[in-house]
């Protein structure tokens, strides 16, 4: 009997052992925060997953998947997060450097929290800069002469573009026989501190005065007596707005963060013929660029050859474009067949009849269409892009195509300061479409480019005025573009340049600007900008 009790005992106390063994594991797992059948995550593991999901709920990720007419109302389409995250992220990429764009808010790649600073102390601080007007390390790659090319660099507040850019600009044979001007519109300590660490060649800073920044309460800002954006017409007088009389071509009132670039622009290409001492009586090339252009080692070689071509052979041409947007192949799904194909575009591919923005859209609507998307990088792009490293066409300067990387000297730039009127009353707010209708409408001869076909500068901005994203990442781009160039380094620096005409096509015509200019008061100081001597 009493071996029975003891027995007994034991299974009780081996019981109790495994119950509490059992609660105790439970706990672990309530306190981890782990549910049944979840799997253990690997710290060292991104979580990709939870990234993607949050990528995917982008506003331009979002206009992806719910394209007007891509599905009936109600039916929605729910492609896998992380394969549709990933290959969202990287046709963005693709878009960027095919010269897709969206009219858009600009966006920043840094947070909107600036430190607050006195704008009366910014003001005096660009009038200092302006008057005095510094040159830096002149003393070492000095002094400016009309050999020397200027390079206009149009600056808003997106540091890592514009570290890319200085970065690649270093590596560039040839750039200490130049003059690196920045133009600001945003005073930023850390881009100042940037720009004067530069020691590779000659740099000076000028800063646009007129600024958002500098007149956030006022015009050229906002002011609180201007109009709303969609304010009707019709009931604008009745509320007593400033701008009630000028609305754009659309029936929209201004929006002061549109008109800034244009403006900008404008006032910097005055500055730098007109007012920079430096360049008052230069008669040599400015190359313009902007903070989230990338260029390549032999641009300004690139641009020697060029010079050369257009001096002896083709004086007619106006513009010298080192840049050019690159397209993009799309491939049908189990289908060997390749979307707008066409064969004397050298394997380059296109789809016809669609607007750049349309085009990314309609490639990818569906899963299906999602995993055969080729993208820049494929074997038979690079190949064919190899082939046009030594190459550039002649012809009619359109801005769609031309306006990367342009250069010229002040010959063209008098011409076109002669149509400032229509320049600045064209109620656009990009200033290339802007030249585009003064190309057409107001010169005797309309501007002539000389290409390369093979890109020396590129456009790595993934976020700015035409394209809005939330998660900008100048990598994804940048990967590309570096890989572009180490494949063609052999390509690079070419000794000769086989230059043609461009291929016989319809009459450029300009179509209905993009509005956003329709206040006479933007007309009014675009034109008080103009230099007139």
């Amino acid at each position: 009997m009493r071996r029975a009790r003891l027995h007994l005992l034991c299974c009780v106390k081996f019981l109790f052992v495994i119950i509490l063994f059992v609660l105790v594991c439970s706990n672990i797992h309530l306190l981890r925060g782990d549910e049944p059948g979840q799997e253990e995550k690997d710290p060292l593991v991104p979580e990709r997953r939870k990234t993607a999901s949050l990528q995917i709920t982008d506003s331009f990720s979002a206009r992806l998947r719910q394209t007007p007419g891509s599905r009936d109302a109600g039916e929605h389409i729910a492609p896998d997060p992380v394969l549709s995250a990933d290959l969202l992220n990287q046709a963005a990429a693709d878009n960027i450097l095919a010269g897709d764009r969206e009219h858009g808010l600009p966006n920043n790649t840094r947070p909107d929290d600036q430190p607050v600073v006195n704008t009366q102390d910014i003001l005096h601080n660009i009038q200092q800069e302006n008057t005095n007007q510094v040159i830096h390390n002149g003393d070492i790659f000095g002094p400016v002469t009309n050999s020397t090319v200027i390079i206009a660099v149009q600056v808003h507040n997106r540091l890592t573009y514009l570290r890319q850019l200085i970065h690649s600009l270093s590596l560039s044979t040839g750039i200490s026989h130049t003059l690196l001007v920045f133009s600001h519109d945003v005073w930023d300590e850390e881009i100042n501190s940037l720009v004067r660490s530069i020691d590779f060649t000659q740099t000076i800073q000028i800063f646009y005065p007129f600024s958002l920044q500098t007149h956030p309460d006022t015009f050229p800002g906002e002011s609180p007596q201007d109009c709303p954006r969609d304010l009707k017409p019709k009931k604008s007088p009745s509320i007593n707005c400033t701008n009630y009389l000028w609305p754009d071509i659309y029936g929209h009132f201004r929006e002061a963060k549109f008109t800034q670039t244009k403006h900008h622009w404008w006032w910097k290409a005055n500055h730098i013929f007109h007012n920079l001492e430096v360049a008052r009586h230069f008669t040599g090339t400015v190359v313009f660029l902007e903070e989230d252009h990338f260029v390549a080692e032999d641009f300004l070689h690139t641009l020697s050859m060029m010079q050369h071509e257009q001096e002896n052979n083709y004086k007619e041409v106006d513009i010298l474009c080192l840049g050019t947007y690159l397209r993009k192949f799309n491939y049908k799904s189990n289908s060997k067949q390749q979307i707008g194909f066409k064969p004397h575009l050298n394997g380059l591919m296109h789809l016809q009849g669609l607007p750049p923005f349309a085009r990314s859209l309609k490639s990818l609507q569906n899963e299906s269409v999602y995993s055969s998307r080729r993208l820049l990088w494929a074997p038979p792009f690079l190949n064919s892009l190899l082939s046009m490293f030594h190459k550039a066409e002649v012809g009619q300067w359109i801005s769609s195509k031309h306006n990367m990387g342009m250069a010229f000297t002040r010959t063209v730039w008098d011409k076109i300061r002669r149509c400032s009127t229509q320049f600045c009353t064209y109620d656009d707010y990009n200033w290339d479409w802007s030249l585009q209708h003064v190309s057409l409408n107001c010169m005797k001869e309309k501007l002539q480019v000389m290409m390369m076909k093979g890109p020396r500068v590129f456009h790595i901005g993934e976020c700015g005025v035409h394209h809005k994203k939330s998660d900008c990442d100048s990598n994804l781009v940048m990967d590309k573009v570096k890989n572009i160039l180490k494949t063609a380094n052999t390509f690079l620096f070419p000794a000769k340049l086989s230059v043609g005409r461009m291929g016989l096509k319809k009459k450029v015509k300009l179509k209905k600007g993009n509005g956003g200019w329709g206040d006479k008061r933007d007309h009014d100081m675009c034109r008080n900008m103009t230099s007139v001597g």
